[in-house]
């Protein structure tokens, strides 16, 4: 049994260690498979991207791993990009030419201040409010209808290999709206239909449990049931950006949506996307 993990970040963006030091703890941790995805560099002054003069040296060290340890894990090029419509998309022609591994598409930002700088859904919930204020003049409806108006759009002109933490919007909630009502469904209902005509991957992403921001996972109960029913691959990331969170609650996710009646992860193996099987204790060797 083992585990594979997509979705990490390093000391190039707003993790805490270095490229090594995330592959022997991967090892450790019985991983297979480990993707790098550090977050892709903006052109606005921003506390978690890399920056541009650091993508060689980043590149590098995955390579460097990939030398040292790939007799032991297999490890993968990726970023974890942003899409801002005229700033940032998964689908700029530069971002191909990178020639990565695979893409996560995310969306961390909605709607734009009158300077022009967007606004954070992924940063503090003090800075969440501010925006809610200052550029939907509290209209959190509008707000989080334009978060998954976004993924919708990233999704159907992009087409990224995983779309990132779906419904990671709810970790600003508390109680700013009601996530059983028949609009917020209704938004993930029309993301989940775009990403199923794009045939992409939906990460369900452990960070807001360890983090103890949330009690499901991105996406959720309500949602991972309709990805179920609907047939959209999925696989387990932790978003990790410590070697110590690279599996974090991995073992309980599993068990989450084993009982909920998925019986497979799509995973990154020698080069090739495929589905095996899994249970609580990880992924089963084809």
């Amino acid at each position: 049994m083992f585990w594979t993990n997509y979705h990490n970040h390093s000391q190039y963006d707003d993790g805490k260690n270095t490229v090594e030091e995330h592959v022997t703890a991967a090892i450790d941790q019985h991983v297979k498979s480990i993707g790098f995805s550090g977050h892709c560099p903006v052109s606005f002054e921003n506390h978690w991207c890399m920056k541009t003069e650091d993508l060689n040296q980043y590149f590098r060290d995955i390579d460097h791993a990939r030398e040292k340890y790939g007799d032991r894990i297999q490890i993968y090029k990726s970023m974890e990009i942003d899409y801002i419509p005229g700033i940032i998309s998964p689908g700029d022609l530069w971002i191909k030419n990178l020639h990565l591994d695979y893409v996560i598409g995310s969306v961390h930002f909605t709607g734009f201040y009158e300077n022009g700088s967007p606004g954070e859904v992924d940063g503090t919930h003090t800075g969440f409010l501010h925006g809610l204020e200052h550029i939907y003049c509290g209209d959190i409806r509008q707000l989080v209808a334009d978060f998954f108006r976004l993924n919708r759009q990233m999704v159907r002109e992009t087409r990224p290999d995983i779309v990132g933490h779906l419904d990671k919007i709810k970790m600003q909630n508390r109680g700013l709206w009601d996530e059983d009502a028949d609009w917020y469904r209704s938004e993930i209902l029309a993301t989940l239909e775009e990403i199923r005509s794009a045939s992409a991957t939906i990460e369900i992403n452990t960070r807001g449990l360890y983090k103890k921001l949330v009690k499901e996972p991105y996406p959720g109960l309500w949602a991972l049931k309709q990805i179920r029913d609907m047939g959209i691959p999925v696989h387990i990331n932790s978003d990790a950006h410590t070697p110590r969170e690279i599996t974090s609650h991995f073992a309980d996710t599993a068990e989450l949506i084993y009982d909920l009646g998925f019986r497979a992860l799509n995973v990154l193996i020698d080069g090739e996307w495929n589905l095996l099987k899994f249970n609580k204790n990880g992924l089963m060797r084809p």
